[in-house]
């Protein structure tokens, strides 16, 4: 399949301004070869482009379940807002995975040499949420203020009990204006943990 293909026709489908130009810029960076993670989901090439891919895909279908269940969030949750915050929030991890060999035991016990993945923060270390914004802003592709929220706050209900109050208050804050956010972060959840889980 290919997975970049439908990534970007995805992204078309919005009709926003500076696509082409964007796609470009992921490209450059590695995004469409890029693995999702080290060592847990999708950790192989291409891996981050199918995480983003079934992120959108399951966040499409909790907007639909969630509309059905109260239509006024047709209007707070616009399909197109939902495509762009659920296939670019990872945007941050296109040039952080580099190949390595690692040691792993196989199912004998006995130690052998894996090719996996180490994480090179080097290149622009910022923030996860923060960095996909900020990198997607430069490119120059506009965001509206929910995506950006979305964006920027998606793995704080993993990364908040190691944060300020501040930054816990302006979570809590997002949470609470942007439906988006909260829709975006449990279709990440739902795609790595359910899609995305490696059964033995």
């Amino acid at each position: 399949m290919d997975y970049k293909k439908e990534f970007i026709e995805h992204l078309k489908t919005t009709n926003r301004q500076g696509i082409d130009d964007l796609v470009t810029e992921l490209e450059d960076m590695g995004f469409f070869k890029a693995p999702a993670s080290t060592k847990f989901h999708l950790n192989e090439e291409e891996g981050l482009v199918k995480h983003s891919l079934n992120v959108c895909k399951a966040a499409l279908n909790i907007r639909k379940s969630m509309i059905e269940l109260d239509d006024t969030l047709l209007e707070e949750l616009p399909k197109d807002s939902v495509i762009i915050a659920s296939l670019l929030h990872d945007t941050c991890k296109a040039d952080i995975y580099k190949p390595t060999m690692k040691k792993e035991k196989n199912r004998f016990g006995t130690w052998c040499e894996v090719p996996g993945y180490d994480v090179d923060y080097s290149n622009f270390p910022l923030g996860h949420g923060e960095k996909s914004v900020i990198v997607l802003l430069r490119s120059g592709f506009e965001l509206t203020d929910d995506e950006i929220m979305a964006i920027r706050w998606h793995m704080n209900a993993w990364d908040l009990p190691f944060q300020s109050y501040d930054i816990k208050s302006n979570f809590n804050k997002a949470k609470e204006i942007c439906p988006l956010l909260s829709l975006v972060q449990a279709a990440d959840c739902l795609a790595s943990n359910l899609l995305e889980r490696k059964v033995e």
